[in-house]
């Protein structure tokens, strides 16, 4: 017997490595090669100043917080992130780049007790500490019963999708891909001969379309197909054109929904031909609390997205949103004045695809946020 809907949780950049390494039980050494800061040590008394103590070593569960009991109330049929951070003890970093990530492989089980189904890997720090690095975040995630997609041995592996099971003959089939526009270094995308990312050369209706040969050499009727793309920039609700074009071509191939990430806060969204396109997810986990600059965009505010599709077409039954606040390096329940804050300014920043964001009745997990398109 076939099934009706599957719903998802989705979210952007879980950031595990640097700081966030720092509290949990195996840190790796603190040392750092950014311009400014050089102890990883450094970021966590920035949010202890900001925020008041954090425990140290602290629990598998900890940096998820409240955001495990709204998991456990959604009950998606899967659970997907942008994983931005090698998972290594690797100590030779990428050269030529500022900031590198990485959290010790024995803290894996912090990324296991929100039970992950799928980390998209394409993004701009998988790769922070080189190929050695990047080997040994395939074996730890694997080992852990975590699916990633999008970077590889290999082109061919880096181009591979998760696939995930979610009942009734359905699966959720997740590509993962990067865009250069999210500072994806061109070196890394993976090629016949050399590890990397799925990198697209450029968001051309040319790439949409190699892309979706893709899916279709793997996508069987019943299956929802999800794209999840690392692009833009860190800052602004501004969605340049191409990345309009892009995702609308995606989606009137048969792609189900668009799960765009890379911006430090959320971004608009679309419900176009009613399907899905989220075009920047925001952090959901980081050690940013503290450092200033950017205050306008809220940006220690996160959103847990949990889309409910139809599996036989992709379209968009109904979409709850979770506000989260980023307080000690943990997820916690955003005020109800916080999700009213996202809902006007999501609201005005979707204004262009006639998308409205509104608060509905809050309960035992929070405040919630749902959209919907404006009559025109």
């Amino acid at each position: 017997m076939s099934r009706e809907t599957a719903t998802f949780f989705l979210c952007g950049d879980v950031m595990t490595g640097r700081g966030v390494d720092q509290i949990l039980p195996h840190p790796n050494r603190p040392e750092l090669h950014e311009p400014y800061v050089h102890d990883a040590r450094e970021y966590v008394e920035l949010a202890e100043r900001a925020n008041g103590p954090i425990p140290r070593p602290v629990g598998p569960g900890y940096i998820w917080g409240d955001a495990l009991a709204v998991l456990d109330r959604a009950g998606p049929d899967a659970r997907i992130v942008n994983l931005e951070t090698s998972v290594t003890c690797a100590d030779t970093y990428w050269p030529g780049k500022d900031i590198h990530y990485r959290m010790h492989p024995a803290n894996i089980s912090c990324l296991a007790a929100a039970r992950l189904d799928v980390c998209a890997l394409a993004n701009n720090h998988v790769l922070d500490y080189g190929y050695a690095g990047l080997e040994e975040t395939f074996r730890v995630l694997h080992a852990a019963g975590i699916r990633s997609a999008g970077a590889g041995r290999d082109r061919l592996e880096a181009e591979q999708p998760a696939i995930v099971d979610i009942g009734a003959g359905s699966r959720l089939i997740l590509f993962s891909t990067g865009s250069a526009t999210s500072g994806i270094p061109s070196t890394w995308a993976a090629t016949d001969h050399r590890a990397g990312v799925d990198l697209l050369p450029d968001l051309s209706k040319a790439s949409a379309d190699r892309l979706l040969d893709r899916i279709a050499r793997v996508a069987n009727r019943g299956d929802l197909v999800v794209v999840s793309i690392h692009w833009g920039s860190n800052w602004g609700y501004a969605v340049p054109e191409s990345h309009v074009r892009f995702a609308h071509r995606l989606l009137d191939g048969g792609v189900a929904l668009v799960h765009g990430h890379s911006s430090h806060h959320p971004r608009p969204l679309e419900i176009y031909n009613r399907k899905l396109v989220l075009y920047g997810c925001g952090d959901f986990l980081n050690d940013y609390e503290g450092i200033g600059g950017y205050e306008e965009f809220r940006s220690n505010l996160a959103l847990m997205y949990f889309p409910t599709l139809r599996v036989e077409s992709g379209e968009l039954v109904a979409l709850r949103m979770t506000p989260m606040r980023i307080r000690r390096m943990q997820a916690v329940h955003a005020a109800p004045e916080d999700g009213q804050w996202l809902a006007r300014t999501l609201t005005r920043a979707s204004a262009r695809f006639s998308v409205r964001v509104e608060t509905v009745e809050a309960d035992e997990i929070g405040v919630a946020l749902t959209a919907h398109v404006l009559p025109t």
